[in-house]
C-alpha cells in the first residue's frame, strides 16, 4: 500500500507540475534566489501533505469495504467415511506350555542318562533312570507271595463253590490274595518313578545333571524339555478393557529381535482381575513354523479393541476448545468458483483416539470441508481462501 501511495503521490506531482508549473519551477531554478527557492519548495511539501492526507482517507475506507482482499489463505481437507480400527498398545512375553525343567520323583543316584542336549525325544519315551535302591528285588519276592495267595484263593474259592469249608476261610483266602497283589503294585510304583518319562514329544534342550549324581525328589533338575510347536504370548490387559478386549479380537503382534510382524487372534482370556495390579490375562496364539520364535522373546502387542466401520477421522490439531470446554473445528462454507468461502465454527463430539487422528462422533456431516492449514489464525465468519484441498490428511 505505500508502494501505490507513492506512486499516486509522484503521478499528481508531476501532473501539478506540468505546463506552466514546470515552467514556473524551471524559472525559479534559474533565478538562483534562495528565498524563492524556499517558498517554492515549502508550498510543494504543503500540497504533498494533503495529498498523503486524501489518500490515507481513501486506504481506510478501501480496506472496510475490501474484505475479500484481505481473506486468509488456507488449506483444506474433506471428511468421508472409513474405517477406523482402534488398538491399545501393550508388551508381552513368548512362552508355551510345552516347556518343563524335569526334576526326579525319587531319590537316589542318576544312574543312567538316555539323551543329549538337541534331541528329540517323543511323548513316554524313556530319558534317565535312577537306582532304585533294591526294589526291584523286593518286587520278585512279593510276587511270589502273590502267586501263592492266588493259588490258595482259587483252591478255596472252589471249595467254597461247591459249600465245602466254611465262609471265614474262604474270606481269608481272598483278603490275604488281594493284600499281596495291592503290595505288589504299590512296589512296582515306586520303582516306575526311578524311570525319567518324557511327559510330552519335544527337545532335550539342556541337561542339567549328569549321570553319577544323587537327586532328590522334586528338587534336583534333570533336564530341560521344550516343544515349539504350540507358542503364544501372554500379556496384563487394563481392568478397563475387560468388555473389549475378548476371545477373538485382532492382534498385531511385532517381535524386534526377529525383526517380524505377525496378525494373530485373541484365544484365550482370563475370568481373574488381579487385585494387585487390576489387570487380566490374555494369550495369543502364533504360529512357528520355522521354529525361530523362542520362549521369553519380547513382544510388541498392538490389539484391536474397538473398530467403527463408518468412521469420520480428522487430525487433532485442527480441533480447538472455547472457556466452555467445548471442542470445535472450522468448516468453509459458501465457497464460490474463486476459492473465496467463509470460516463457520462448528461444536463437534469426538471419541478415541488413535495416533494423530481423533473420530468425530456429532458435528460434523460426510463431505464437510474443514480448515487445515490456518485453522488457528482465522474467526468465525471470517472470508477466507482456499489454496488448497488436502486430499491426504
Amino acid at each position: 500500500m505505500k508502494q501505490l501511495s507513492l506512486i499516486l503521490i509522484t503521478t499528481l506531482i508531476l501532473v501539478s507540475c506540468s505546463g506552466n508549473k514546470k515552467n514556473s519551477i524551471e524559472s525559479v531554478l534559474e533565478t538562483g534566489d534562495l528565498k524563492t527557492l524556499r517558498e517554492k519548495r515549502g508550498a510543494l511539501v504543503s500540497e504533498q501533505q494533503s495529498l498523503n492526507d486524501q489518500i490515507k482517507l481513501l486506504d481506510d475506507k478501501i480496506k472496510t469495504m475490501d474484505t475479500i482482499k484481505n481473506a486468509p489463505l488456507i488449506t483444506t481437507f474433506k471428511v468421508s467415511p472409513e474405517v477406523f480400527n482402534h488398538v491399545i498398545e501393550l508388551q508381552g512375553s513368548v512362552t508355551t506350555k510345552n516347556l518343563l525343567t524335569i526334576t526326579p520323583e525319587y531319590n537316589g543316584i542318576l544312574t543312567n542318562v538316555y539323551v543329549k542336549e538337541g534331541q528329540k525325544v517323543s511323548k513316554g519315551q524313556l530319558l534317565a533312570k535312577i537306582d532304585d535302591g533294591g526294589l526291584s528285588q523286593q518286587v520278585a519276592q512279593l510276587q511270589i507271595q502273590a502267586e501263592l495267595a492266588k493259588t490258595t484263593f482259587e483252591r478255596q474259592k472252589r471249595l467254597w463253590d461247591q459249600n465245602i469249608g466254611s465262609e471265614i476261610q474262604y474270606l481269608q483266602a481272598k483278603s490275604t490274595y488281594e493284600s499281596q497283589q495291592e503290595a505288589v503294585n504299590q512296589l512296582k510304583q515306586q520303582i516306575a518313578k526311578t524311570r525319567v518319562n518324557a511327559p510330552f514329544a519335544g527337545t532335550i534342550d539342556d541337561v542339567i545333571t549328569e549321570q553319577g549324581n544323587v537327586v532328590a525328589a522334586g528338587q534336583s533338575p534333570l533336564m530341560r524339555i521344550v516343544n515349539l510347536d504350540n507358542m503364544y504370548i501372554e500379556t496384563d490387559v487394563p481392568e478397563r478393557y475387560v468388555s473389549d478386549v475378548v476371545t477373538g479380537k485382532s492382534v498385531r503382534v511385532n517381535l524386534p529381535v526377529l525383526g517380524e510382524t505377525i496378525d494373530a487372534k485373541i484365544r484365550q482370556t482370563s475370568d481373574f482381575i488381579n487385585p494387585a495390579n487390576r489387570t487380566f490375562k490374555v494369550e495369543i496364539g502364533i504360529p512357528n513354523n520355522n521354529k525361530t520364535i523362542k520362549p521369553n522373546l519380547t513382544a510388541r502387542l498392538k490389539i484391536n479393541d474397538y473398530t467403527n466401520e463408518n468412521a469420520l477421522l480428522i487430525p487433532q490439531s485442527v480441533i480447538s476448545e472455547n472457556a466452555e470446554g467445548e471442542q470445535y473445528v472450522y468448516v468453509v462454507s459458501n465457497k464460490g468458483s474463486d476459492g473465496i468461502g467463509k470460516a463457520t465454527r462448528v461444536i463437534v463430539e469426538t471419541g478415541r483416539q488413535q495416533g494423530d487422528v481423533i473420530e468425530i462422533l456429532s458435528g460434523l456431516e460426510e463431505g464437510a470441508e474443514i480448515i487445515k492449514e490456518g485453522a488457528r489464525s482465522v474467526r468465525d465468519g471470517q472470508s477466507v481462501e482456499v489454496l488448497k484441498i488436502d486430499e491426504s490428511h
